[in-house]
């Protein structure tokens, strides 16, 4: 690995934001590829929603059972809650977006 940073048939290319790479002679450095170039948007659809609410619905049926304390049911209502925030902010965020 050493004697590629000395060869002379090698050049160093600086990387913002990453590690300096070495380039054989005649060759081309890789270039950053945009996730978008790929068909990823960062968008789950309707399947993030759908497991979001499952997962809310499943905090709040760990309240039924057989605790006799409600410091849990307290914690697990604020977790189903936050939750359920999240979701229905990204479901106000979906049908806004193209408006911005």
């Amino acid at each position: 690995m050493t004697e590629a940073f000395h060869s002379p048939s090698t050049q160093r290319v600086n990387q913002p934001g990453r590690e300096e790479g070495v380039v054989r002679a005649g060759e081309h450095p890789v270039e950053h590829e945009q996730p978008e170039d790929w068909g990823w948007h960062g968008e789950t659809g309707k399947w993030a929603q759908i497991g979001g609410w499952f997962s809310v619905a499943v905090i709040l049926l760990y309240t039924v059972g057989n605790h006799e304390g409600r410091v849990e049911d307290i914690y697990l209502a604020v977790f189903a809650g936050l939750m359920a925030l999240v979701l229905i902010w990204d479901i106000r965020r979906k049908k806004t977006a193209w408006r911005r």
